[in-house]
């Protein structure tokens, strides 16, 4: 398994570098923004650690472009602390954000847990048979398969937006709060809060909305989020 670390702090990058390669890890080290941006055009990785902090261009940045060409598992670690700061990250599509300083055993673990992931979505897809699709409005939704198709195109969704968007499937027109939604897709243990569902629930509304003067997932205020079925 491949991973690219994009730090430009050499003590840290050789920090995380070492703990994975004792972990049996391949590791390229990008300094700048556009040089993991050079090294994702040009191979393969199973996992990217991108700072937000980077010469050149920032790691907000470097996670839309790369979001542009890949799917990769994208875990940034910054020394940002700011909800703010985690939210922008998670809005622009990455999957985990830890903050410096960190354990370098707890990295090495949610490394592995995203490309596991990963990994089992993409089996899932190459060996799925033809299934039954859902139909919603504009809306084809094959949930094996985990692809969604709105006006006859495919849209993009994260792991965690797919599941979300599955999950207000399965439950319709039951309005669930942000702590519910949070323990039900990120689970219990999972580290983040509320404004974590917040963010993807506006990432999802902006990509399969077909009327937003008529939503299909509406916020029920006070409480948190419905999924309409008419």
């Amino acid at each position: 398994m491949k991973v690219l670390i994009v730090e430009d702090d050499r003590l840290i990058a050789e920090l995380e570098r070492d703990f994975l390669l004792a972990s049996n890890f391949e590791i390229e080290i990008a300094e700048t923004g556009m040089d993991g941006i050079g090294f994702i055009e040009k191979e393969e990785f199973d996992a990217v650690l991108l700072d937000l902090m980077l010469p050149q261009m920032d790691g907000t940045s470097v996670c839309r472009k790369i979001r542009e060409k890949s799917n990769v598992p994208i875990i940034m670690v910054t020394a940002k602390k700011e909800d703010v700061d985690k939210i922008r990250g998670l809005a622009v599509g990455a999957d985990d954000y830890i903050v410096k300083p960190f354990s370098p055993t707890e990295l090495v673990a949610r490394v592995r847990a995203h490309i596991s992931i990963h990994e089992r979505i993409k089996k899932e897809f190459e060996h799925e048979e033809i299934e039954e699709k859902i139909e919603i409005r504009n809306l084809e939704i094959y949930p094996k398969a985990r692809r969604i198709f709105r006006n006859k195109e495919e849209v993009a969704l994260t792991n965690k937006e797919f599941e979300l968007l599955l999950f207000f499937i399965e439950n319709p027109n039951i309005a669930f709060s942000k702590d519910t939604l949070f323990d039900r897709i990120w689970g219990m243990d999972a580290v983040g809060d509320t404004a974590t569902v917040t963010v993807h629930v506006n990432r999802l509304r902006e990509k399969i909305e077909p009327d937003e003067e008529n939503p299909m997932i509406q916020t029920v205020w006070g409480i948190g989020y419905r999924f309409r079925l008419e």
